[in-house]
């Protein structure tokens, strides 16, 4: 348990660190910093992984179609992160083999194939398959798609290209650092905004307001400001905005529908206008299709798909599918803002998805200030790494890295083997299905036995809210992972939203409000 909150009538705590934003980065520079030694407030005006960090694609990888944009830095990053991701945390990560067809590609095939070379190669790629060629009449993994006209004759649907990337939880991604920040001493507050900040000789003295609207004022030695979409409006908060740098926001939606083909392997869906999609196995049941890029000129915040994307989504897959898919289909949509660093691209798609780190040293009086522009999901703990390569310039003993290989909690499954995992918990417990003991392992990895305990049955777990949720693994998630309401459960520390019977998040705040009494 952290301690106690101060009241305003106490004086300020002074940390070393206040990180603003409960994104990806903010949560992985708070477990880096942490792990270094320093003393770290992160705060979050909503939810861990509210926005942006809990509405992307879900994927670790590379980024094959920024090699058109000459992202080789970038791209070679996201490679070698991507394989040292999926060993830090095997059970919210896994490798997924994807099939580019080529039939209705706008690229010629040995384009393709020379960025699918340098991807294979760029990243000294050495747990994941290399790239494949195959025949989609004659594989397993052309099922589901429609012949296309033009093709050659005999090969009604052409060849495919196979490649390798992998898959995260997202939201359940920034969840886990944030517990294990919180675990090496680390304070984490999530609905709590910071609404200013002012400087005062050298460091920062902040006002933060609760939802319930409770204030109180903390002092910090350095600023994080990690806010994605609001990291313009946070500088713009404590006086430090500038013109020469700043953020491009662009909405990605995504939508899901009942399952379009079989199979555990994704799709890379190329268009006429040379944008992507992606096709992915969501939850079991259903797939996954997107992204957009969409500028979003409107405030941060919540955002929905819109009409123009549900159509043009639905094309694509209409496009490439046996099984034609109309918007009365959607089972549920998702949108988000991404918080891209303005490099001033014509086009939302071209817009760079590196990251920028903007350092304002300590300089006549001034407390230090390190602000995140950009970014992307498989990057985030690199990223952390070179945000500390500043912090250490105020903060000479926190140079040392560490979180390479550093398994997150839950991840520390033997030998690193998921099936494993899931066979040794039905032996241990033979009284549950397999069903919720695998989703219970694919959640939490080997935190699951804190849920699990000493239950004989699924009945041990007290009340059953649907979906196999318990009651038992709705108070971990309060106690653990700062779970408050029926939405934070069933749509980021799970996706429970889609299996569950109508009423359950009301049944679920009800729950809630009645622990809090």
């Amino acid at each position: 348990m952290q301690p106690p909150v101060p009241s305003s009538s106490q004086a300020e705590q002074t940390y070393d660190l206040l990180i603003v934003g409960g994104g990806v980065n903010g949560a992985g520079i708070a477990r880096d910093a942490t792990g270094r030694g320093l003393s770290v407030l992160l705060v979050e005006q909503d939810d861990l992984a509210s926005y942006t960090s809990s509405s992307s694609t879900k994927l670790i990888h590379g980024g094959l179609r920024y090699l058109e944009y000459y992202e080789f830095r970038l791209v070679r990053e996201a490679l070698i992160e991507r394989e040292r991701l999926l060993g830090m945390a095997p059970h919210i990560m896994w490798p997924l083999r994807f099939v580019l067809p080529q039939s209705l590609s706008p690229r010629p095939a040995w384009i393709v194939r020379l960025g699918l070379f340098l991807y294979d190669h760029l990243g000294g790629r050495k747990e994941l398959p290399g790239t494949e060629t195959i025949d989609l009449d004659r594989s397993p993994r052309g099922a589901g798609l429609k012949p296309q006209k033009g093709a050659r004759k005999g090969a009604h649907k052409g060849k495919a290209f196979v490649y390798s990337d992998g898959w995260v939880e997202d939201s359940r991604l920034v969840a886990l650092n944030a517990m294990d920040a919180a675990a090496r001493g680390a304070r984490i507050e999530t609905r709590t905004r910071m609404t200013d900040a002012v400087s005062e000789n050298g460091e920062w003295l902040a006002t933060l307001e609760t939802k319930a609207g409770e204030t109180r004022k903390v002092r910090a030695k350095m600023m994080i400001n990690a806010a994605g979409p609001w990291v313009d409006k946070v500088l713009g908060r404590i006086g430090r905005a500038k013109n020469d740098r700043g953020v491009r926001l662009v909405k990605g939606s995504h939508m899901i529908l009942p399952k379009l083909y079989e199979g555990d392997h994704a799709f890379m869906l190329q268009n006429p206008d040379r944008r992507i999609v992606f096709a992915i196995p969501y939850e079991g049941e259903f797939t996954l299709v997107g992204t957009t890029d969409e500028p979003w000129t409107e405030e941060p915040g919540k955002a929905e798909i819109s009409q123009h994307e549900i159509d043009y989504l639905c094309e694509t897959a209409n496009r490439y599918f046996d099984k034609q898919v109309t918007p009365a289909d959607i089972v549920w949509s998702y949108a988000g803002i991404r918080p891209l660093y303005d490099d001033h691209a014509a086009n939302a798609s071209a817009v760079t998805r590196d990251y920028v780190l903007d350092f304002e040293k300590a300089e006549d009086g001034k407390a230090p200030l390190l602000s995140i522009f950009g970014g992307k999901i498989t990057t985030y703990r690199k990223l952390a790494e070179h945000a500390m390569q500043h912090v250490a310039e105020v903060f000479p003993k926190a140079d040392t890295a560490w979180t390479a290989g550093a398994v997150l909690p839950g991840g520390d499954l033997p030998g690193k083997d998921f099936k494993r995992f899931v066979a040794d918990l039905s032996v241990r417990y033979p009284g549950f299905p397999e069903k919720l003991l695998r989703r219970l392992a694919r959640a939490y990895g080997t935190c699951a036995m804190e849920i699990l305990g000493d239950a004989k049955t699924p009945e041990d777990l007290g009340h059953h809210f649907g979906g196999g949720l318990h009651a038992t693994e709705v108070d971990y998630l309060v106690r653990a992972e700062w779970a408050r309401s029926g939405e934070d459960i069933l749509y980021r520390r799970s996706k429970l939203g889609l299996h569950v019977p109508a009423g359950t998040q009301d049944a679920i705040d009800a729950y809630l409000a009645g622990r809090s009494n």
